[in-house]
């Protein structure tokens, strides 16, 4: 490790933070209803859709607004990929999408993973690109940040029964808040080299004299939203590895900076709708606080490097460079890992594969965390705010009281449904990463044996259902069994925790807000945040331990008695 690499991730990390300020302003305007200039503008086009924003929806209703349009969402892309074929915008003149794998890739943008079991440049065309994944990028973001916002008014009224309007919420995220995020930074993005254009390719000639043939398209645009709305799906198969996505060390700083500055907002927003700034600063300083430290573990495993290297004199002396960009280096790629799969994001700029097994064990376990560190747009926040409930139910606890958490008596009802969200997480990743490990139909797909091996499926299961769609590698996943029970585990990460959320937040809504009393617990101070820290590494991350002791941990210990897979 180096002072210049501290100092790029001080940098970088400051300008989030920084950014995050006004952003969360902005954020708790639009849940809040108040644009300003915009609100004549906002009054047109919700009128012109039809949607009554004054019109409030319960949770169920809003629940079921919310499944609707998103299995809307994945009938059309669906339909889109299998039809590429005969589709225009087509160069290439690519086929459409197999059965099996059209399956998961629509699953895989509309629930926000963006997983890709195919190499973008050579299976999909310019519209499917554009008019599918790029825009299913946009919307199922959209539909994060409008669940955040029903929950947050949950928090901050009382006895109400309505919790917003999802087709109100939707609109106003995507048209005032992604759409003109994506378009400053595909612009800035262009601007540093990322192309943008109709084209299917261009011919070059190499230094000795051979013939390339280097794939283009609109890249710059859906670069953009991919980073903005966490959703990482990248337009060529490497992503943000690839020269043409990662053109220089500015340009990924940038892809960091947008892949966390929204869920950092949301935290901020929360502290603004619910009257106390403190509150979001909490949850934030709680975000930050396991992004550096997620850092400082990557970026000390990899700058260690490996040790058989290291004692047959081959080891670099920057440390582990295999997988990495050479012009970025360890602080970068170690920065860029831990907030793309903290934030939900996915995208990658270093191939986690060739990570040392303990640098590997990091970025699986933050998305084994809840994805809430930060966590995705929108879903970041809910989730971290479930955990918060289940914090002070264990105060409460220890104590002898009933808990509350912001003038809300956290009940029976809050913790089932509480540990119900907690609990999918783990059952779809361990039951269906065994079930993997077991069939042969599983094993097939990987390309390494032992703990490795382990690591590549425990992974994907991992990062499917955890929405993130990050790769570890080495997994062979385009095949019907695991585009199929992937696919499956998206829906379950996905819906399967958005329902237990929204019935707490119908349930805390209904109920008064009272004042704080003597015996109320702080939830803004450093003993309530070491508190909430101390409950995700418990209740997130120790069902965990026996599967990365057998994978990754074990793996460490093989490589120092001398052993690799």
């Amino acid at each position: 490790m180096t002072l210049i690499g501290w100092a790029q991730i001080a940098l970088v990390l400051g300008c989030t933070l920084l950014l995050a300020v006004p952003v969360g302003l902005w954020l708790a305007r639009l849940a809040q209803g108040r644009l300003g200039v915009l609100a004549g503008l906002d009054a047109v086009v919700l009128r012109a859709a039809g949607v009554d924003a004054s019109r409030g929806q319960g949770w169920q209703a809003y629940l079921l607004a919310m499944l609707a349009f998103n299995a809307a969402g994945f009938a059309v892309l669906y339909a889109m990929l299998r039809l590429q074929g005969v589709l225009p915008l087509n160069p290439q003149g690519l086929g459409g999408i197999p059965p099996y794998l059209a399956f998961n890739t629509a699953i895989s943008f509309v629930t926000n993973t963006n997983w890709q079991a195919y190499s973008g440049e050579v299976a999909m065309s310019h519209l499917s690109q554009m008019t599918g994944l790029a825009v299913q990028n946009f919307l199922s973001a959209a539909t994060g940040i409008a669940l955040a916002f029903a929950v947050m008014r949950a928090f901050a009224v009382g006895r109400v029964a309505q919790l917003g309007n999802f087709w109100a919420d939707l609109t106003r995220v995507t048209l005032w808040l992604l759409l003109p995020g994506s378009i400053l930074a595909a612009f800035a993005f262009i601007a540093m080299g990322v192309p943008q254009t109709l084209q299917a390719s261009a011919a070059a000639t190499t230094l000795a004299g051979g013939e390339q043939t280097i794939a283009l398209g609109p890249v710059g645009f859906q670069l953009a939203i991919k980073h903005l709305g966490t959703n990482g799906g990248g337009f060529f198969g490497v992503n943000s590895l690839h020269p043409f996505e990662g053109p220089s060390a500015l340009a990924t700083s940038l892809q960091i900076i947008l892949q966390t500055v929204i869920p950092f907002g949301l935290c901020l927003a929360f502290g603004r709708i619910v009257g106390d700034l403190r509150q979001g600063r909490a949850l934030l300083a709680v975000m930050v606080g396991f992004v550096l430290v997620a850092t400082l573990a990557i970026y000390a495993a990899e700058a260690a490097g490996n040790p058989l290297h290291i004692a047959a004199g081959l080891a670099p002396a920057q440390g582990n460079m295999e997988g990495k960009d050479l012009r970025f280096g360890i602080a970068l790629a170690a920065l860029f890992t831990a907030t793309t799969t903290g934030a939900s994001c996915g995208a990658v700029n270093a191939m986690i594969d060739s990570f040392t097994p303990l640098g590997g064990l990091v970025p699986m376990f933050l998305i084994q965390l809840g994805e809430v560190l930060p966590g995705g747009v929108g879903s970041g926040l809910y989730g971290m705010l479930v955990f918060a409930l289940l914090a002070v139910f264990v105060a409460g606890l220890m104590v002898g009281r009933t808990p509350e958490y912001l003038g809300k008596k956290v009940q029976a009802r809050e913790v089932k449904l509480a540990m119900l969200a907690v609990l999918v997480l783990p059952a779809v990743i361990l039951g269906l990463a065994g079930l993997s490990l077991v069939l042969e139909v599983g094993t097939a797909s990987l390309q390494d044996a032992g703990p490795h091996g382990l690591s590549e499926m425990l992974y994907a299961y991992t990062s499917a259902a955890g929405n993130n769609g990050s790769a570890f590698g080495g997994l062979t996943a385009d095949t019907p069994w695991l585009n199929t029970t992937l696919g499956l585990a998206m829906l379950a990460g996905r819906f399967g925790f958005v329902i237990p959320v929204l019935a707490i937040a119908g349930s805390l809504a209904a109920k008064p807000r009272a004042p704080d009393g003597p015996g109320t617990l702080p939830t803004h101070g450093p003993l309530f945040i070491g508190l909430l820290a101390g409950v995700i590494l418990i209740l997130g991350g120790l069902q965990y331990l026996p599967a990365l002791a057998l994978g990754p941990i074990a793996e460490h210990v093989a490589m120092l008695a001398g052993q690799t897979f």
